[in-house]
């Protein structure tokens, strides 16, 4: 069953009191000033959608992982503050807590048109645990769910599932836009469909490939995850990291590729180096094989040109997980030059779309963020959803 959205019931969101579940786990300074904001302003269009509805809007979000713990470094303040900047028209107000009696007296006295933000809700163990009680507390507090946190939708958690038995529910604007670019890039693609895939380990994307094959034209696949590949063809790649124990599947998912047509890139030279460190040598290997006694930690440079030319000709593009350790700028290269030629599809017409986590951090550093069709706010959730698993903060709204 397709869940409803809050574009489809305003009739029933006008006037009330709504508590919306977002995803405001940015990352703070030492100082606590917020470094990157994306997460909140990727939440305002549907907190203004329900202003626009007479609504009184409650926030709910987690904030690092205190474990049960009132830690002060992990506060909701920063977030207040800028809340009461970005909607200096309406009155903004902060809990000290997300339960108890000042909470809901709170609550009770929130007007149309007002927004009270509740502090961490992982400072209560429960929230994790998801247990019915804490949901139900929360529940209390208002007239309807809204579902708007596209990065804890993966979790089975008292704020994303648990409260949804106590209340009716919507998605939101957020989840729309998430949920619309990757469900139709998983359904109906436009052709060529390229996928590309990276990071450490091939155990992490296994049901990701597995799910991508019947679909994609081509996958790429980069990272230290491509050299469990090459060693599974008998390719020396000396001290890179491999997962001895996924040789046998990796050789499987070769013969797979080959059955469907797909074809299979991966590199064909590397920059690699003697340390895993930020102040290691790079050293270009023009050859498949890697040098002896090094690591690869990049793609090199003709890896990236074939990377680039099947990209940049696609007309929709998924990508997920970096090309090297591009954390390392001496190993950057390769991710970066991959996050150009996104860019460039989507300025040729492509639908491209960027995974969270690493990967919207890479596009950001290449700086081609805002020529991306969609940077996912959900690093997990984007990559369940490409496996085809189940969304429990979403499966479990209420049906339209």
């Amino acid at each position: 069953m397709k869940k409803q959205n809050i574009l489809d019931i305003p009739q029933k969101l006008h006037n009330k009191k709504i508590i919306m579940r977002v995803d405001f786990n940015v990352p703070l300074s030492e100082n606590g000033n917020i470094t990157n904001d994306k997460r909140i302003v990727a939440a305002i269009p549907t907190i203004n959608y329900l202003l626009e509805q007479d609504c009184a809007v409650i926030l709910i979000s987690h904030l690092g992982r205190p474990k049960g713990v009132v830690t002060p470094q992990m506060s909701l303040a920063p977030i207040a503050t800028y809340l009461k900047n970005a909607f200096s028209n309406h009155n903004v107000f902060m809990a000290d807590d997300c339960i108890g009696t000042e909470v809901k007296e709170m609550a009770n006295s929130l007007k149309s048109g007002e927004i009270l933000l509740l502090e961490n809700l992982r400072f209560h163990q429960e929230e994790t645990n998801n247990d019915p009680s804490f949901a139900q507390e929360l529940a209390s507090l208002a007239d309807f769910f809204v579902q708007d946190a596209f990065g804890a939708v993966h979790r089975v958690h008292a704020s994303t599932a648990g409260i949804t038995k106590y209340l009716p529910s919507a998605s939101g604007l957020l989840i729309k836009k998430e949920i619309d670019y990757l469900g139709d890039a998983l359904s109906t693609p436009q052709k060529p469909f390229i996928a590309i895939l990276g990071g450490a380990k091939v155990s992490d994307k296994i049901n990701v490939i597995q799910n991508l094959l019947p679909k994609v034209d081509s996958l790429i696949i980069g990272g230290a995850m491509a050299y469990t590949f090459l060693k599974a063809q008998n390719i020396n790649v000396a001290n890179s990291r491999v997962e001895e124990d996924n040789l046998d599947l990796a050789r499987n998912l070769l013969k797979e590729a080959t059955a469907k047509n797909v074809k299979l890139l991966l590199p064909i030279d590397h920059i690699s180096a003697t340390d895993f460190a930020e102040d290691a040598k790079p050293i270009l290997s023009k050859e498949v094989t890697v040098p002896e006694g090094t690591m690869a930690l990049d793609i090199g440079p003709k890896t990236a040109k074939i990377f680039k030319e099947e990209i940049i000709n696609a007309k929709t593009v998924i990508n997920n997980g970096p090309m090297g350790v591009f954390e390392f700028p001496a190993f950057a290269k390769g991710t970066l030059a991959i996050a150009e030629a996104i860019a460039t599809a989507t300025a040729n017409g492509a639908v491209t779309i960027v995974g969270g986590g690493d990967s919207a951090s890479a596009v950001k550093k290449a700086g081609v963020e805002s020529k991306i069709s969609h940077v996912s706010t959900g690093g997990g959730a984007s990559l369940e959803f490409l496996e085809g698993k189940v969304l429990p903060g979403i499966d479990s709204l209420t049906d339209k």
